[in-house]
This record gives C-alpha cells, structure tokens and sequence, in this order.
C-alpha cells in the first residue's frame, strides 16, 4: 500500500511525544495504513527531543528531527515535508487535539482520487472569549486579503506528494501553510473535525506570539496593509477638504475659531497617521531584506539513528 507520512511539528511537548506516537502508530495499524511519524523538534527548551529519541527506539515508524534552535512551526512543517518519503503526507498538531482518527477519514479520501484533504474545524473546543475574538478577527482580515475563506481552517490537512512538491519549490522564505495549500489548488476536499482538549502540558500560543503570527503572515501574503495607507491617505485627504471648506465659510461669516487648537489638532493627527504609514511600509521592507539574505529557513543539529532515516 502507499505510504503516508505524518509530520508532526512538536515545541515543548516531552509529555506528548510518546503518546502521540503510541496512539498515531496503534491507529494506523489497526487500519492497516503504512505510515512514518516525523516528529520535527522546533527548538524546545524542555526534554521533547529525547522524548522523540525514545519515541523512535520503541516504535519502528517513529522519525526525529532536531533543530538548532526554535525557527517556528512554519519552518517545522517545511522541514517535515521535505524529509517525507511518503506518497501523502498528513501535518498534524503533536497535542492530539487534532483527532488521528481524522488522518484515516483523510487517507480513504485521498485513495478515491483527492489531492488535498482539508481539516475544517466544526468545533474550536474550550478557548476564551479574547481567544476566540481575536481569532475570528485575524481570518476575517486574511480572508479579505487573499480572498480564501480560511475562517475554520487549520494546519491539519492531507497533501498528495505532487502538492508537497509543489510547495517545498515555493522560493520564498517565509511561507503561510495554511494559506498557501489554498493557493496552490489541485482537487480538495474538506473533512470536519471537533478540536479534542489538551490532555497534557499547556499551549504554547499566547496573546503576543499570536498576534506576531498574525501580522507576519498577512504581510507575508498579502499586500493589504500598503493599499490601507492610500485608503487612509484619501480619507484624510477628504476631511482636510471638508475641514477647510468649513474654516473658509466660519471666516467669510466672521465666526472663525483660533488658529492654535486646530493647527495642533492637524500636526497631531498627520504625524500619527505619517508614523503609521512609515512603520507599515517599514515592515514589509523588512520583509524583503529577510528574503534577499537567503538564509535557510531551518538548521538541523540532528536526526534520530540511522535505522530511522
């Protein structure tokens, strides 16, 4: 039968690796799905990858790969990819709270002719409201700016070996996953799925990392963010019309205020929505002197033993 590949990006996880890898593994073969488990170590400060080594001692399916350090579950899922030999390959979160009961649903799909098998999430599971606000607000904006209704998307889906092809040849350094599988096309499905609750350990997503994932991958993929300056720019343009209109006929009727309070009021608000607009624009120029470096986008320190590779 083919072989699938599950790429697994773990941070700080040493309390799941071993039952993620136990449970995958057990499900597989109860399927009777050929499979290997690419655990890829994104840096973590805690003891994942001597779980993973252990992991790949005790379950012959098992793959590990080391970074240097953390470069992000971006590059974790690059670098599982490329590391696959499997026909498909599944990218899965290592916390179970993407169901593997799902992976099989998935790869049934796949064997009826789909090339990409996407994870739509029916439920998001226990998060908080700010959570959850701030989540429908980042979609909202990067649905709008690439035109893809990513709203109950996720990293968990299938890709067929010529999609995984396909995106390891994208040039660009800093890659949008979720984002890109859409733009990359081929003949999807979606598949449904209830987020399962963290058995153990803590996620490691908090406001601030979400909202820096947030803007690197909608300034990653979009160009959105410049073409709101010339909107703001316009809008500007109009209330200084309609303001100085309104000033020319305050004076005509000798009712004109002092010039003190508005001048300031003008500086005020130019200067902030000048700052804004330097500070955008300086964003995505740093965006093109990290893709002009050409620096790798990861950096491995190691691999599980050669029986595994």
């Amino acid at each position: 039968m083919p072989l699938l590949s599950i790429v697994i990006p773990s941070y700080n996880e040493e309390k799941m690796i071993l039952k993620a890898a136990q449970t995958i593994n057990q499900l597989l073969k109860e399927s009777n799905i050929p499979a290997e488990l690419i655990f890829v170590n994104d840096g973590s400060k805690d003891g994942t990858w001597e779980s993973i080594q252990r992991a790949s001692e005790e379950i012959e399916s098992v793959k590990g790969i080391n970074f240097s350090r953390n470069f992000g579950k971006e590059a974790a899922i690059l670098a599982g990819l490329e590391f696959a030999k499997g026909d498909c390959c599944v990218v899965m979160d290592c916390d179970l709270q993407h169901p593997p009961e799902t992976v099989v649903q998935m790869y049934r799909l796949w064997e009826e002719g789909f090339e990409i098998v996407e994870g739509v999430k029916l439920t998001r599971g226990k998060e908080s409201k700010l959570h959850g606000m701030f989540s429908k607000s980042f979609y909202r904006l990067i649905n709008q700016a690439t035109g893809f209704d990513m709203s109950k998307s996720s990293d968990f889906k299938l890709l067929d070996r010529k999609v995984v092809d396909a995106y390891i040849q994208l040039p660009e350094r800093k890659l949008f996953f979720r984002a890109l599988s859409f733009w990359l096309g081929f003949k999807s499905v979606q598949v449904e799925f209830d987020v399962n609750e963290r058995t153990e350990g803590e996620t490691k997503w908090s406001y601030v990392s979400l909202l820096k994932y947030a803007l690197n991958n909608i300034t990653s993929f979009s160009t959105a963010p410049m073409q709101l300056i010339t909107l703001i720019g316009v809008l500007f343009l109009l209330f200084s019309v309609i303001l100085g209109v309104q000033s020319l006929i305050n004076y005509l009727s000798g009712h004109s205020l002092e010039g003190f309070t508005t001048i300031i009021l003008l500086l005020l608000g130019t200067g902030s929505l000048i700052m804004i607009s330097l500070g955008i624009i300086g964003f995505y120029i740093s965006k093109i002197y990290e893709e002009v470096k050409r620096r790798p986008r990861y950096i491995v320190s190691g691999k599980t033993d050669s029986r595994n590779e």
